[in-house]
Formats: structure tokens, sequence, C-alpha cells
């Protein structure tokens, strides 16, 4: 996550730019078109696949950061809401 100070460089674990078409995130999207259990089920995948490679992509922190992000959506917790 980027400090908050930094207005002006997108955060590559909250909202990366590539992960937004159209105005739309493709969390959002994923949601719309399969639901939310389905997307819960996505969230926790993915959130196993940063953890499992972690500690070997030189981006640890941030692949913790990208699983945590994961997890708190899978609980219905937003955390692009943060920011």
């Amino acid at each position: 996550m980027k400090s908050p100070e930094d207005t002006t460089t997108p955060d590559p674990v909250i909202s990366p730019p590539h992960y937004n078409s159209g105005g739309i995130e493709a969390l959002d999207a994923m949601v719309s078109a399969f639901g939310k259990e389905k997307v819960k089920h996505y969230c926790l995948a993915n959130a196993f696949k940063y953890i499992w490679r972690c500690l070997h992509k030189n981006k640890e922190v941030e692949d913790i950061k990208k699983a945590i992000f994961y997890l708190r959506f899978a609980i219905g917790d937003d955390p692009r809401k943060d920011s």
C-alpha cells in the first residue's frame, strides 16, 4: 500500500489501474456477473495464491498485502473503502 501522502501513484494493492476497465473494477464486475458467494471463493483462492508464492518473488510484503486485501473482501470488508 502506498503512503497516505502519495496521491499521484496508483496503489498496486488496493486499486491497480489495470484492474479497472470502462469505469468498473474487475471485482465489482465479477460480483455483478457471478454473485457475492462465488467471488468470495475466488478471493479465498487468490489469497492462497499470494501467500503460497510470496517468499519466491522478491515482493513479499506486497503479496502479503494482496492476500489480506482478498481475505478482507471475502468477508465483506471492502479495503478499497479505506482510501
